[in-house]
Protein backbone atom coordinates (compact mmCIF):
# COMPACT_ATOMS: atom_id res chain seq x y z
CA UNK A 1 0.00 0.00 0.00
CA UNK A 2 2.90 2.60 -0.81
CA UNK A 3 2.06 3.28 -3.85
CA UNK A 4 -0.62 4.78 -6.02
CA UNK A 5 -1.33 1.64 -7.79
CA UNK A 6 -3.72 1.47 -11.08
CA UNK A 7 -7.27 0.36 -10.49
CA UNK A 8 -8.61 -2.66 -12.27
CA UNK A 9 -11.34 -0.27 -13.26
CA UNK A 10 -11.39 3.30 -14.45
CA UNK A 11 -14.66 4.81 -13.85
CA UNK A 12 -16.36 7.96 -16.03
CA UNK A 13 -14.41 9.00 -19.20
CA UNK A 14 -16.06 11.74 -20.85
CA UNK A 15 -15.86 12.63 -24.86
CA UNK A 16 -15.09 16.13 -26.38
CA UNK A 17 -18.05 18.34 -27.07
CA UNK A 18 -18.37 18.82 -31.23
CA UNK A 19 -17.12 22.39 -32.32
CA UNK A 20 -19.71 24.80 -32.77
CA UNK A 21 -19.70 26.43 -36.33
CA UNK A 22 -22.47 28.65 -35.80
CA UNK A 23 -20.12 31.83 -34.64
CA UNK A 24 -21.20 32.36 -30.91
CA UNK A 25 -17.92 30.17 -30.07
CA UNK A 26 -15.56 32.82 -31.42
CA UNK A 27 -17.21 35.39 -28.83
CA UNK A 28 -15.24 33.54 -25.76
CA UNK A 29 -11.34 33.65 -25.99
CA UNK A 30 -8.69 30.77 -27.18
CA UNK A 31 -7.33 29.69 -23.81
CA UNK A 32 -10.70 30.00 -21.66
CA UNK A 33 -12.54 27.96 -24.59
CA UNK A 34 -9.44 25.40 -24.44
CA UNK A 35 -10.11 25.02 -21.10
CA UNK A 36 -13.39 24.33 -20.43
CA UNK A 37 -13.00 21.75 -23.52
CA UNK A 38 -10.49 19.54 -21.05
CA UNK A 39 -12.21 20.13 -18.25
CA UNK A 40 -15.54 18.79 -20.17
CA UNK A 41 -13.87 16.02 -21.38
CA UNK A 42 -12.35 15.03 -18.46
CA UNK A 43 -15.40 15.34 -16.27
CA UNK A 44 -17.22 12.03 -15.47
CA UNK A 45 -20.78 13.38 -14.50
CA UNK A 46 -23.04 14.19 -17.54
CA UNK A 47 -25.02 17.12 -15.49
CA UNK A 48 -21.68 19.48 -14.94
CA UNK A 49 -20.68 18.45 -18.67
CA UNK A 50 -23.57 19.89 -19.69
CA UNK A 51 -24.00 23.07 -18.01
CA UNK A 52 -20.48 23.99 -19.26
CA UNK A 53 -21.29 23.01 -22.59
CA UNK A 54 -24.72 24.65 -22.62
CA UNK A 55 -22.51 28.53 -21.47
CA UNK A 56 -19.74 27.61 -24.74
CA UNK A 57 -23.06 27.63 -26.98
CA UNK A 58 -24.20 30.45 -25.38
CA UNK A 59 -21.05 32.15 -25.95
CA UNK A 60 -20.92 32.95 -22.01
CA UNK A 61 -17.29 34.13 -21.45
CA UNK A 62 -18.50 35.84 -17.72
CA UNK A 63 -19.94 32.28 -16.41
CA UNK A 64 -17.28 30.88 -17.77
CA UNK A 65 -14.48 32.73 -16.48
CA UNK A 66 -16.04 32.99 -13.11
CA UNK A 67 -16.32 28.49 -13.33
CA UNK A 68 -13.10 28.18 -15.16
CA UNK A 69 -10.42 31.05 -14.07
CA UNK A 70 -8.57 29.12 -11.54
CA UNK A 71 -9.48 26.29 -8.99
CA UNK A 72 -11.63 25.93 -5.98
CA UNK A 73 -8.61 27.32 -3.42
CA UNK A 74 -7.64 24.43 -1.06
CA UNK A 75 -7.60 26.32 2.17
CA UNK A 76 -8.90 26.51 5.66
CA UNK A 77 -9.55 22.75 5.90
CA UNK A 78 -10.46 21.99 2.86
CA UNK A 79 -13.21 23.09 -0.03
CA UNK A 80 -16.30 25.02 -0.22
CA UNK A 81 -18.14 26.27 -2.60
CA UNK A 82 -21.20 25.84 -5.11
CA UNK A 83 -22.01 22.50 -6.77
CA UNK A 84 -21.66 23.09 -10.34
CA UNK A 85 -19.43 22.63 -13.34
CA UNK A 86 -15.97 23.76 -13.34
CA UNK A 87 -12.69 24.35 -12.00
CA UNK A 88 -13.82 26.74 -9.66
CA UNK A 89 -16.38 25.00 -8.61
CA UNK A 90 -17.77 21.70 -6.14
CA UNK A 91 -18.27 19.07 -8.27
CA UNK A 92 -16.97 15.17 -9.20
CA UNK A 93 -14.11 16.23 -10.83
CA UNK A 94 -13.13 18.67 -8.11
CA UNK A 95 -13.77 15.96 -5.37
CA UNK A 96 -11.54 13.21 -7.36
CA UNK A 97 -8.66 15.48 -8.08
CA UNK A 98 -8.98 16.61 -4.52
CA UNK A 99 -8.80 13.27 -3.13
CA UNK A 100 -5.96 12.41 -5.85
CA UNK A 101 -3.76 15.05 -4.39
CA UNK A 102 -4.48 14.00 -0.92
CA UNK A 103 -4.07 10.56 -1.30
CA UNK A 104 -0.34 11.33 -3.23
CA UNK A 105 0.54 13.78 0.12
CA UNK A 106 -0.17 10.61 2.26
CA UNK A 107 1.81 8.18 0.61
CA UNK A 108 4.47 10.77 0.17
CA UNK A 109 4.67 11.52 3.95
CA UNK A 110 3.74 8.02 5.41
CA UNK A 111 5.02 5.53 2.70
CA UNK A 112 4.75 2.35 4.55
CA UNK A 113 1.52 3.36 6.88
CA UNK A 114 -1.36 0.73 6.81
CA UNK A 115 -3.74 3.54 8.81
CA UNK A 116 -7.08 4.19 7.25
CA UNK A 117 -8.84 7.46 6.18
CA UNK A 118 -11.92 7.91 8.16
CA UNK A 119 -14.76 9.35 5.30
CA UNK A 120 -17.97 11.15 6.32
CA UNK A 121 -20.71 13.21 4.89
CA UNK A 122 -23.43 15.68 5.76
CA UNK A 123 -26.94 15.34 3.68
CA UNK A 124 -26.57 17.33 0.77
CA UNK A 125 -27.83 16.33 -1.95
CA UNK A 126 -23.95 15.80 -3.78
CA UNK A 127 -22.64 14.53 -0.87
CA UNK A 128 -23.31 11.10 -0.59
CA UNK A 129 -22.08 11.09 -4.57
CA UNK A 130 -18.76 12.45 -3.43
CA UNK A 131 -18.30 10.71 -0.96
CA UNK A 132 -18.27 7.69 -3.25
CA UNK A 133 -15.99 9.26 -5.12
CA UNK A 134 -13.38 9.96 -2.17
CA UNK A 135 -13.74 6.48 -1.43
CA UNK A 136 -13.15 4.89 -4.64
CA UNK A 137 -9.92 6.91 -5.61
CA UNK A 138 -8.17 6.22 -2.11
CA UNK A 139 -8.86 2.52 -2.27
CA UNK A 140 -7.49 2.45 -6.11
CA UNK A 141 -3.94 4.19 -4.58
CA UNK A 142 -3.67 1.43 -2.05
CA UNK A 143 -5.10 3.70 0.99
CA UNK A 144 -7.66 1.51 3.30
CA UNK A 145 -10.72 3.75 4.19
CA UNK A 146 -13.27 3.39 6.80
CA UNK A 147 -16.68 5.29 5.74
CA UNK A 148 -19.98 6.10 7.81
CA UNK A 149 -22.77 4.60 6.28
CA UNK A 150 -25.14 7.65 6.73
CA UNK A 151 -24.89 10.71 7.08
CA UNK A 152 -23.41 11.95 10.41
CA UNK A 153 -22.37 15.10 12.38
CA UNK A 154 -18.84 16.46 11.60
CA UNK A 155 -17.46 16.51 15.05
CA UNK A 156 -18.03 12.42 15.04
CA UNK A 157 -15.98 12.29 12.16
CA UNK A 158 -13.25 13.83 14.04
CA UNK A 159 -14.12 11.68 16.77
CA UNK A 160 -13.67 8.34 14.89
CA UNK A 161 -10.63 9.41 13.30
CA UNK A 162 -9.15 9.18 16.28
CA UNK A 163 -10.57 6.50 17.73
CA UNK A 164 -9.46 4.27 14.25
CA UNK A 165 -5.94 5.91 14.43
CA UNK A 166 -6.55 7.64 11.26
CA UNK A 167 -3.82 9.03 9.22
CA UNK A 168 -6.29 11.73 7.75
CA UNK A 169 -10.09 12.28 7.81
CA UNK A 170 -12.66 13.58 5.28
CA UNK A 171 -15.84 15.42 6.19
CA UNK A 172 -18.32 15.86 2.99
CA UNK A 173 -19.98 18.93 4.18
CA UNK A 174 -20.64 22.23 4.19
CA UNK A 175 -21.61 23.09 7.18
CA UNK A 176 -24.07 26.02 7.21
CA UNK A 177 -23.33 27.54 3.72
CA UNK A 178 -26.18 27.54 1.57
CA UNK A 179 -28.35 24.82 0.07
CA UNK A 180 -26.47 24.60 -3.18
CA UNK A 181 -23.03 24.84 -1.63
CA UNK A 182 -20.94 21.52 -0.12
CA UNK A 183 -17.67 20.96 0.71
CA UNK A 184 -14.90 18.92 1.35
CA UNK A 185 -13.04 19.16 4.88
CA UNK A 186 -9.91 17.38 5.82
CA UNK A 187 -8.48 16.67 9.26
CA UNK A 188 -4.58 15.45 10.03
CA UNK A 189 -3.35 12.28 11.76
CA UNK A 190 -3.80 14.14 15.20
CA UNK A 191 -7.34 14.48 14.69
CA UNK A 192 -7.30 18.29 14.24
CA UNK A 193 -8.11 20.09 11.06
CA UNK A 194 -5.12 20.81 8.70
CA UNK A 195 -2.75 23.82 9.26
CA UNK A 196 0.23 25.35 7.02
CA UNK A 197 2.20 24.00 5.60
CA UNK A 198 0.54 21.08 5.29
CA UNK A 199 -2.72 22.58 3.67
CA UNK A 200 -0.47 24.19 1.22
CA UNK A 201 1.51 21.04 0.46
CA UNK A 202 -1.77 18.84 -0.42
CA UNK A 203 -2.99 22.01 -2.13
CA UNK A 204 0.67 21.99 -4.25
CA UNK A 205 -0.19 18.03 -5.32
CA UNK A 206 -3.54 18.68 -5.96
CA UNK A 207 -2.54 21.47 -8.52
CA UNK A 208 -0.35 18.60 -10.37
CA UNK A 209 -3.35 16.10 -10.16
CA UNK A 210 -4.15 14.27 -13.68
CA UNK A 211 -7.46 15.38 -15.37
CA UNK A 212 -10.30 13.36 -13.09
CA UNK A 213 -10.51 10.95 -15.72
CA UNK A 214 -7.29 10.11 -15.35
CA UNK A 215 -7.19 9.44 -11.71
CA UNK A 216 -7.69 5.59 -11.12
CA UNK A 217 -11.03 4.99 -9.13
CA UNK A 218 -11.18 1.29 -7.97
CA UNK A 219 -14.80 0.28 -8.39
CA UNK A 220 -16.67 -1.32 -5.42
CA UNK A 221 -16.15 -4.72 -6.06
CA UNK A 222 -12.63 -4.57 -6.68
CA UNK A 223 -12.08 -3.40 -3.11
CA UNK A 224 -11.39 -6.49 -1.23
CA UNK A 225 -10.52 -5.19 2.34
CA UNK A 226 -9.96 -1.71 1.58
CA UNK A 227 -13.04 -0.61 2.79
CA UNK A 228 -14.60 -1.28 6.37
CA UNK A 229 -18.19 1.04 7.59
CA UNK A 230 -17.30 2.72 11.08
CA UNK A 231 -18.47 0.46 13.90
CA UNK A 232 -21.96 1.06 14.76
CA UNK A 233 -20.67 1.55 18.54
CA UNK A 234 -18.52 4.48 17.70
CA UNK A 235 -21.49 6.85 18.99
CA UNK A 236 -22.02 5.30 22.15
CA UNK A 237 -18.37 5.24 22.44
CA UNK A 238 -18.33 9.01 21.79
CA UNK A 239 -21.23 9.47 25.00
CA UNK A 240 -18.99 7.89 27.60
CA UNK A 241 -16.19 10.22 26.40
CA UNK A 242 -18.91 13.17 26.56
CA UNK A 243 -19.72 11.73 29.69
CA UNK A 244 -16.29 12.55 31.42
CA UNK A 245 -16.14 15.81 29.89
CA UNK A 246 -19.58 16.88 31.77
CA UNK A 247 -19.24 18.49 35.46
CA UNK A 248 -18.81 16.09 38.38
CA UNK A 249 -22.02 17.32 39.69
CA UNK A 250 -24.37 16.87 36.79
CA UNK A 251 -27.81 16.33 36.64
CA UNK A 252 -30.77 16.10 34.16
CA UNK A 253 -33.26 18.14 33.96
CA UNK A 254 -37.19 18.70 33.53
CA UNK A 255 -36.51 21.87 31.82
CA UNK A 256 -38.45 22.25 28.13
CA UNK A 257 -36.37 22.22 25.63
CA UNK A 258 -36.63 23.40 21.87
CA UNK A 259 -34.21 21.96 19.40
CA UNK A 260 -33.66 22.56 16.11
CA UNK A 261 -31.02 20.73 13.40
CA UNK A 262 -31.93 23.26 10.41
CA UNK A 263 -32.90 20.24 8.27
CA UNK A 264 -28.85 19.27 8.95
CA UNK A 265 -27.98 15.74 10.51
CA UNK A 266 -28.04 16.52 14.25
CA UNK A 267 -31.53 15.45 15.09
CA UNK A 268 -30.96 11.70 16.69
CA UNK A 269 -27.67 12.82 18.08
CA UNK A 270 -28.46 15.43 20.35
CA UNK A 271 -32.01 14.40 21.47
CA UNK A 272 -30.23 10.76 21.77
CA UNK A 273 -27.56 12.50 23.75
CA UNK A 274 -29.91 15.07 25.84
CA UNK A 275 -32.14 12.44 26.91
CA UNK A 276 -28.87 9.91 28.02
CA UNK A 277 -28.18 12.81 30.19
CA UNK A 278 -30.96 13.14 31.59
CA UNK A 279 -32.51 16.05 29.51
CA UNK A 280 -35.78 13.91 27.73
CA UNK A 281 -38.05 17.13 27.34
CA UNK A 282 -37.56 17.86 23.84
CA UNK A 283 -39.96 19.61 21.72
CA UNK A 284 -38.73 18.50 18.19
CA UNK A 285 -39.50 21.61 15.26
CA UNK A 286 -40.88 18.52 13.27
CA UNK A 287 -40.55 20.89 10.15
CA UNK A 288 -36.75 21.20 10.36
CA UNK A 289 -36.20 18.10 12.07
CA UNK A 290 -34.94 15.04 9.35
CA UNK A 291 -32.26 15.79 7.17
CA UNK A 292 -32.88 17.14 3.71
CA UNK A 293 -30.60 18.56 1.92
CA UNK A 294 -33.44 20.98 -0.29
CA UNK A 295 -33.56 22.91 3.41
CA UNK A 296 -37.40 23.94 2.57
CA UNK A 297 -37.54 26.50 5.24
CA UNK A 298 -34.92 28.61 5.47
CA UNK A 299 -32.80 29.74 2.31
CA UNK A 300 -29.20 30.10 4.63
CA UNK A 301 -29.25 26.78 7.06
CA UNK A 302 -26.88 29.01 9.53
CA UNK A 303 -28.80 29.55 13.07
CA UNK A 304 -26.94 33.01 13.00
CA UNK A 305 -28.93 34.35 10.09
CA UNK A 306 -32.19 36.43 10.92
CA UNK A 307 -35.30 34.05 9.98
CA UNK A 308 -33.69 31.01 10.83
CA UNK A 309 -34.81 30.13 14.71
CA UNK A 310 -38.15 31.51 13.85
CA UNK A 311 -40.28 28.08 13.50
CA UNK A 312 -38.03 27.09 16.94
CA UNK A 313 -39.55 30.27 18.78
CA UNK A 314 -42.80 29.51 17.48
CA UNK A 315 -42.79 26.48 19.28
CA UNK A 316 -41.03 27.64 22.10
CA UNK A 317 -43.77 29.92 22.56
CA UNK A 318 -46.60 27.34 22.17
CA UNK A 319 -44.90 24.65 24.61
CA UNK A 320 -43.63 27.80 26.78
CA UNK A 321 -40.25 26.20 27.05
CA UNK A 322 -37.12 27.34 29.01
CA UNK A 323 -34.70 27.49 25.83
CA UNK A 324 -34.22 26.98 22.47
CA UNK A 325 -31.04 24.86 21.24
CA UNK A 326 -30.16 24.65 17.76
CA UNK A 327 -27.26 23.34 15.56
CA UNK A 328 -26.28 24.21 11.92
CA UNK A 329 -26.78 21.46 9.18
CA UNK A 330 -23.12 19.56 9.90
CA UNK A 331 -23.93 19.99 14.01
CA UNK A 332 -20.65 21.39 14.89
CA UNK A 333 -22.12 24.86 15.99
CA UNK A 334 -24.66 25.80 18.73
CA UNK A 335 -26.87 28.55 18.77
CA UNK A 336 -28.89 29.04 22.17
CA UNK A 337 -32.26 31.68 22.65
CA UNK A 338 -34.05 32.04 26.22
CA UNK A 339 -37.20 34.19 26.77
CA UNK A 340 -36.60 37.53 27.80
CA UNK A 341 -39.30 40.29 29.01
CA UNK A 342 -39.38 41.43 25.02
CA UNK A 343 -39.62 38.02 23.57
CA UNK A 344 -37.39 35.63 22.47
CA UNK A 345 -33.70 36.59 21.92
CA UNK A 346 -31.06 34.24 20.87
CA UNK A 347 -27.11 34.69 22.89
CA UNK A 348 -24.34 35.92 21.14
CA UNK A 349 -21.42 33.53 20.50
CA UNK A 350 -19.73 35.37 23.14
CA UNK A 351 -22.28 34.78 25.84
CA UNK A 352 -22.52 31.24 25.68
CA UNK A 353 -18.78 31.23 25.13
CA UNK A 354 -18.34 32.82 28.71
CA UNK A 355 -20.98 30.77 29.84
CA UNK A 356 -19.85 27.41 28.99
CA UNK A 357 -16.08 28.78 30.29
CA UNK A 358 -17.18 29.46 33.72
CA UNK A 359 -19.64 26.90 34.10
CA UNK A 360 -16.74 24.31 33.30
CA UNK A 361 -14.01 25.51 35.06
CA UNK A 362 -16.15 26.10 38.28
CA UNK A 363 -16.47 22.26 38.25
CA UNK A 364 -13.19 20.80 36.68
CA UNK A 365 -10.88 18.36 39.02
CA UNK A 366 -7.74 19.29 36.55
CA UNK A 367 -4.75 20.64 38.75
CA UNK A 368 -3.87 23.21 35.19
CA UNK A 369 -6.50 23.64 33.43
CA UNK A 370 -6.59 25.91 29.94
CA UNK A 371 -8.84 27.56 28.11
CA UNK A 372 -8.79 29.26 24.54
CA UNK A 373 -10.66 31.33 22.42
CA UNK A 374 -9.93 32.89 19.00
CA UNK A 375 -8.41 36.97 18.72
CA UNK A 376 -12.08 38.06 17.28
CA UNK A 377 -13.42 36.35 20.35
CA UNK A 378 -14.15 38.38 23.93
CA UNK A 379 -11.43 38.85 26.00
CA UNK A 380 -13.53 38.41 28.64
CA UNK A 381 -12.29 34.83 28.67
CA UNK A 382 -9.25 35.77 29.86
CA UNK A 383 -10.51 37.31 33.18
CA UNK A 384 -12.87 34.46 33.66
CA UNK A 385 -9.98 32.47 33.20
CA UNK A 386 -8.11 34.55 35.89
CA UNK A 387 -10.98 33.93 38.42
CA UNK A 388 -10.44 30.30 38.62
CA UNK A 389 -7.04 30.33 38.29
CA UNK A 390 -6.94 29.11 34.67
CA UNK A 391 -4.40 29.81 31.93
CA UNK A 392 -6.30 31.73 28.93
CA UNK A 393 -4.45 31.10 25.61
CA UNK A 394 -5.79 33.18 22.37
CA UNK A 395 -5.22 31.81 18.57
CA UNK A 396 -5.47 32.94 15.53
CA UNK A 397 -9.09 32.69 14.00
CA UNK A 398 -10.54 28.88 12.71
CA UNK A 399 -10.77 25.85 15.99
CA UNK A 400 -7.54 24.68 13.77
CA UNK A 401 -5.62 26.97 15.53
CA UNK A 402 -7.63 26.24 18.94
CA UNK A 403 -6.63 22.75 18.56
CA UNK A 404 -2.95 22.49 17.52
CA UNK A 405 -2.69 25.34 20.22
CA UNK A 406 -4.28 22.97 22.86
CA UNK A 407 -2.11 20.22 21.67
CA UNK A 408 1.10 22.34 21.94
CA UNK A 409 0.02 23.95 25.39
CA UNK A 410 -0.01 19.89 26.61
CA UNK A 411 3.04 18.76 24.79
CA UNK A 412 5.09 21.64 26.78
CA UNK A 413 3.58 20.35 29.98
CA UNK A 414 1.47 24.02 30.43
CA UNK A 415 -1.75 22.88 31.20
CA UNK A 416 -4.80 20.31 29.78
CA UNK A 417 -7.85 21.45 27.64
CA UNK A 418 -10.87 22.40 29.31
CA UNK A 419 -13.00 24.55 26.70
CA UNK A 420 -12.48 26.26 23.78
CA UNK A 421 -14.70 28.52 21.76
CA UNK A 422 -14.84 30.84 19.03
CA UNK A 423 -17.62 33.70 18.49
CA UNK A 424 -19.36 32.59 15.71
CA UNK A 425 -21.36 29.64 17.81
CA UNK A 426 -18.08 27.36 17.68
CA UNK A 427 -17.48 25.22 20.95
CA UNK A 428 -15.02 22.46 22.19
CA UNK A 429 -16.27 20.77 25.47
CA UNK A 430 -12.91 18.57 26.97
CA UNK A 431 -10.28 16.46 24.51
CA UNK A 432 -12.52 14.04 23.01
CA UNK A 433 -13.17 16.27 19.49
CA UNK A 434 -10.65 18.36 18.62
CA UNK A 435 -12.60 20.30 16.70
CA UNK A 436 -15.96 22.61 17.68
CA UNK A 437 -18.73 20.40 18.45
CA UNK A 438 -22.28 21.28 18.70
CA UNK A 439 -23.79 17.81 19.76
CA UNK A 440 -21.17 18.42 23.33
CA UNK A 441 -22.11 22.04 23.44
CA UNK A 442 -25.66 21.42 23.48
CA UNK A 443 -25.76 18.64 26.78
CA UNK A 444 -23.04 20.37 28.78
CA UNK A 445 -25.08 24.01 28.14
CA UNK A 446 -28.24 21.93 28.77
CA UNK A 447 -26.09 21.10 32.28
CA UNK A 448 -25.89 24.42 32.93
CA UNK A 449 -29.10 25.72 32.45
CA UNK A 450 -30.39 22.86 35.32
CA UNK A 451 -27.70 24.13 37.41
CA UNK A 452 -29.16 27.23 37.19
CA UNK A 453 -32.89 25.84 37.92
CA UNK A 454 -31.74 24.22 40.69
CA UNK A 455 -30.07 27.36 42.24
CA UNK A 456 -33.06 29.01 41.60
CA UNK A 457 -31.95 31.37 38.56
CA UNK A 458 -32.02 31.64 35.06
CA UNK A 459 -29.04 31.68 32.68
CA UNK A 460 -29.61 35.36 32.27
CA UNK A 461 -28.99 35.68 35.89
CA UNK A 462 -26.06 33.75 35.68
CA UNK A 463 -24.62 35.80 33.01
CA UNK A 464 -25.74 38.90 35.03
CA UNK A 465 -23.62 37.87 37.81
CA UNK A 466 -20.07 37.58 35.18
CA UNK A 467 -21.03 40.79 34.49
CA UNK A 468 -21.01 41.87 37.62
CA UNK A 469 -17.91 39.56 38.77
CA UNK A 470 -15.96 40.65 35.20
CA UNK A 471 -17.43 43.76 33.99
CA UNK A 472 -19.94 43.90 31.02
CA UNK A 473 -18.64 42.90 27.65
CA UNK A 474 -20.23 43.59 24.29
CA UNK A 475 -18.55 42.76 21.02
CA UNK A 476 -19.42 44.30 17.44
CA UNK A 477 -18.46 43.83 13.50
CA UNK A 478 -18.67 46.14 11.07
CA UNK A 479 -17.38 44.67 7.83
CA UNK A 480 -16.89 47.58 5.04
CA UNK A 481 -17.50 46.02 1.43
CA UNK A 482 -15.22 47.35 -1.30
CA UNK A 483 -15.32 44.91 -4.49
CA UNK A 484 -13.10 44.62 -7.46
CA UNK A 485 -9.47 45.37 -7.92
CA UNK A 486 -10.23 49.21 -7.09
CA UNK A 487 -12.10 48.09 -3.73
CA UNK A 488 -8.60 45.75 -2.90
CA UNK A 489 -6.21 48.21 -3.72
CA UNK A 490 -8.26 50.17 -1.19
CA UNK A 491 -8.72 47.78 1.75
CA UNK A 492 -4.62 47.20 1.38
CA UNK A 493 -4.03 50.68 1.41
CA UNK A 494 -6.26 51.30 4.42
CA UNK A 495 -4.51 47.91 5.98
CA UNK A 496 -0.96 50.16 5.11
CA UNK A 497 -2.19 53.39 6.98
CA UNK A 498 -2.94 51.73 10.23
CA UNK A 499 -0.07 49.85 10.43
CA UNK A 500 2.45 52.79 9.88
CA UNK A 501 0.21 55.29 11.69
CA UNK A 502 -2.02 54.10 14.12
CA UNK A 503 -4.54 56.34 15.53
CA UNK A 504 -4.14 57.69 18.94
CA UNK A 505 -7.64 57.39 20.10
CA UNK A 506 -11.05 55.49 18.60
CA UNK A 507 -14.61 58.22 18.65
CA UNK A 508 -12.45 59.48 22.10
CA UNK A 509 -10.92 56.25 23.53
CA UNK A 510 -7.09 56.30 23.94
CA UNK A 511 -5.26 54.03 22.12
CA UNK A 512 -3.09 52.06 24.61
CA UNK A 513 -0.82 49.84 22.63
CA UNK A 514 -0.53 48.79 18.98
CA UNK A 515 0.18 45.03 17.66
CA UNK A 516 0.44 44.41 14.15
CA UNK A 517 0.10 40.52 13.62
CA UNK A 518 2.11 41.02 10.23
CA UNK A 519 4.86 41.63 12.27
CA UNK A 520 7.09 39.57 14.83
CA UNK A 521 5.58 35.98 14.14
CA UNK A 522 9.10 34.65 14.93
CA UNK A 523 8.58 35.70 18.55
CA UNK A 524 5.00 34.33 18.60
CA UNK A 525 3.89 30.49 19.02
CA UNK A 526 3.18 29.40 15.78
CA UNK A 527 -0.95 29.42 17.01
CA UNK A 528 -0.45 33.17 16.55
CA UNK A 529 1.79 33.34 12.77
CA UNK A 530 1.76 36.11 10.63
CA UNK A 531 -1.36 37.41 9.21
CA UNK A 532 -2.56 40.81 8.42
CA UNK A 533 -4.46 42.23 11.52
CA UNK A 534 -3.88 44.92 13.12
CA UNK A 535 -4.85 45.34 17.22
CA UNK A 536 -5.74 48.15 18.96
CA UNK A 537 -5.42 48.23 22.78
CA UNK A 538 -7.86 50.81 24.25
CA UNK A 539 -6.58 50.07 27.91
CA UNK A 540 -9.45 49.33 29.95
CA UNK A 541 -12.26 50.07 27.86
CA UNK A 542 -11.49 47.19 25.62
CA UNK A 543 -10.10 46.62 22.07
CA UNK A 544 -10.44 47.18 18.18
CA UNK A 545 -9.50 44.66 15.52
CA UNK A 546 -8.69 45.33 11.66
CA UNK A 547 -8.31 42.80 9.33
CA UNK A 548 -9.25 41.93 5.73
CA UNK A 549 -11.14 38.58 5.14
CA UNK A 550 -9.82 36.27 3.50
CA UNK A 551 -12.51 35.19 1.10
CA UNK A 552 -14.90 38.82 0.52
CA UNK A 553 -14.04 41.90 -0.39
CA UNK A 554 -14.41 43.07 3.14
CA UNK A 555 -12.65 44.97 5.33
CA UNK A 556 -13.51 43.88 9.34
CA UNK A 557 -13.54 45.88 11.91
CA UNK A 558 -14.23 44.18 15.33
CA UNK A 559 -14.77 46.27 18.43
CA UNK A 560 -15.20 44.91 22.14
CA UNK A 561 -15.63 46.94 24.63
CA UNK A 562 -16.20 46.91 28.49
CA UNK A 563 -17.63 48.64 31.20
CA UNK A 564 -18.70 47.93 35.08
CA UNK A 565 -21.63 47.12 36.21
CA UNK A 566 -24.18 50.10 36.40
CA UNK A 567 -26.82 49.58 39.39
CA UNK A 568 -28.96 51.92 37.93
CA UNK A 569 -29.36 50.08 34.61
CA UNK A 570 -30.60 46.28 34.08
CA UNK A 571 -27.50 44.43 32.54
CA UNK A 572 -29.62 44.18 29.17
CA UNK A 573 -29.94 48.36 29.16
CA UNK A 574 -26.86 48.45 29.78
CA UNK A 575 -25.84 46.09 26.94
CA UNK A 576 -27.57 47.61 24.51
CA UNK A 577 -25.77 51.37 25.68
CA UNK A 578 -22.22 49.75 25.06
CA UNK A 579 -23.27 48.46 21.92
CA UNK A 580 -24.57 51.30 20.84
CA UNK A 581 -20.81 52.87 21.74
CA UNK A 582 -19.09 50.06 20.18
CA UNK A 583 -21.14 50.43 16.57
CA UNK A 584 -19.81 53.83 17.06
CA UNK A 585 -16.53 53.52 17.20
CA UNK A 586 -16.16 50.98 14.76
CA UNK A 587 -17.45 53.31 12.19
CA UNK A 588 -15.53 56.08 13.66
CA UNK A 589 -12.70 53.70 13.02
CA UNK A 590 -13.60 52.85 9.76
CA UNK A 591 -13.85 57.05 8.91
CA UNK A 592 -9.83 56.96 10.54
CA UNK A 593 -9.13 54.47 8.07
CA UNK A 594 -10.51 56.40 4.99
CA UNK A 595 -13.43 53.97 3.81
Amino acid sequence: MCGLSTAPEVVGLATLPARFDNGVMSTIPDDLRRRTEAWIAADPQKKTRRELTALLEAGDSAELAERMDGSLEFGTAGLRGRVEGGSNRMNRAVVIRTTRGLAEYLLERDPDSDKPVVIGRDARLSSKRFQKDAVAVLTAAGILVRFFRDPVPTPLVAYAARQLGARAAIVITASHNPPKDNGYKVYDTNGAQIIPPTDKDIAAKIATAPPADDVPRLAKKYRGGMTYPVPDYMFEHYLEDLAAARAPNATGSDLGFVYTPLHGVGGAFVTGALRKFGHPNVHRVAGQYDPDGHFPTVDFPNPEEPGALDLATELAVAEDADLIIANDPDTDRLAISLPRHDGWRPLTGNQIGVLLADYLLANTELEQPVVFNSIVSSPMLESIAAAHGARFVQTLTGFKWIWNAALDVAEAGEGAFVFGYEEALGYSVGPAVRDKDGISAAVVFADLAADCRNRGESVLDYLAKLYDQHGLWVSTQKSIVRPGSEGAAQIAAAMERIGASPPAEVNGIAVASVTDFRKGAEERPRYLAATPLVALDLGDRGRALVRPSGTEPKLKIYVDLVADRDPAMTSAEQEVALVAEADEAASALADQLGL
